[in-house]
């Protein structure tokens, strides 16, 4: 990684475990502790923000995505083999550096104090900081050691990684909470939001698809949804969205608008970023046809509004996670 990046990356609160991995405190991890606030995970599912982990064991990724925030014009794909850390040593420093970025916390009049001693033993691992978690060799082994310590694990994809989502149902490790990204209606859109460098992209993304359904009795699966204004929430898309979301039939599906935070500033400015209301306007769409579809368990759960983000669901399924 070239210095420049990575100081700025640091700056941003990063710290790099070894070449491939990172962690990095969670602004809602921040506001609970002074009780200003939840993250939407704890309102929707009961995941507590003040115990939650934000990082991931791997740093490259195989798509550039417009809208994401991280460098994408940086190459984080090159890692030796040699260098690569076991999991155990991943979730040692995750937390080690967890404890240590919340120091300052410590002198803060505002901060609850009861929820500062807990926080130094996060509970819940959100692996969606960075990169793409399923390009980590090890990664089952690395969600079966975060079980024995008896974290919750919620792992999000970019799908195009089918044979690790089959070798983690085979090697039963899957996560608490499987998530896989949609972005995009069509092969069309994929290909030009994602600019992936993997052959047959969208191929292998609609087989992560069947084995997310395939995966239900046994996970809980999500879609979830980041929307650009004027680019993938536009009327004439809602329907490839519903037949992905049809043939994949998941418990949740988070439909989330853009931030322009980080890197992402560059390619996508504050115009592109939709209202709360914008995105509860397309939601209502999704949902309505997702009815005609046959999909008529689905429904608006909750919301979220100041992380622009409404959660549809069947509405039979239980939304907490049950310690």
């Amino acid at each position: 990684m070239k210095t420049n990046i990575k100081k700025q990356l640091e700056k941003q609160g990063h710290r790099f475990i070894g070449d491939h991995g990172s962690v990095k405190i969670c602004r809602w991890t921040r506001k609970s502790l002074v009780d200003e606030g939840v993250c939407y995970k704890e309102k929707f599912y009961g995941i507590k923000s003040h115990l939650c982990c934000q990082m991931s064991p791997w740093l490259g990724c195989e798509n550039k995505c417009l809208h994401c925030w991280r460098p994408i014009e940086i190459d984080f794909n090159k890692v030796k083999s040699r260098e690569i850390k076991k999991p155990s040593d991943i979730i040692n420093e995750s937390i080690n550096f967890q404890r240590k970025l919340l120091t300052g916390f410590k002198g803060n009049k505002k901060v609850n104090k009861e929820k500062y001693k807990e926080a130094q033993e996060p509970m819940q691992f959100a692996i969606s900081l960075i990169g793409e978690p399923t390009l980590y060799p090890k990664i089952g082994e690395f969600i079966l050691e975060l079980r024995k310590k008896r974290k919750t694990i919620f792992l999000v994809s970019n799908g195009l990684n089918p044979e690790v989502l089959k070798k983690l149902d085979k090697e039963d490790s899957l996560p608490t909470q499987l998530y896989i990204s949609l972005n995009a209606p069509n092969k069309e859109f994929f290909d030009k939001w994602h600019k992936s460098n993997v052959k047959d992209a969208w191929k292998k993304y609609n087989k992560s698809l069947d084995i997310l359904k395939d995966l239900k009795s046994k996970t809980r699966t999500v879609l979830r949804m980041t929307l650009v204004k004027d680019k993938n929430m536009k009327d004439i898309q809602v329907d490839g969205y519903v037949k992905l979301i049809k043939k994949t039939n998941p418990d949740f599906v988070e439909v989330k608008g853009f931030v322009s935070v980080g890197f992402s500033r560059q390619r996508l400015g504050y115009d592109m970023m939709p209202t709360h209301e914008e995105i509860k306007e397309f939601a209502d769409k999704l949902v309505k046809e997702l009815k005609k579809v046959g999909l008529k368990d689905y429904k608006i759960l909750d919301e979220h509004e100041v992380s622009k983000i409404v959660l549809i669901g069947e509405g039979m399924k239980e939304m907490k996670i049950k310690d």
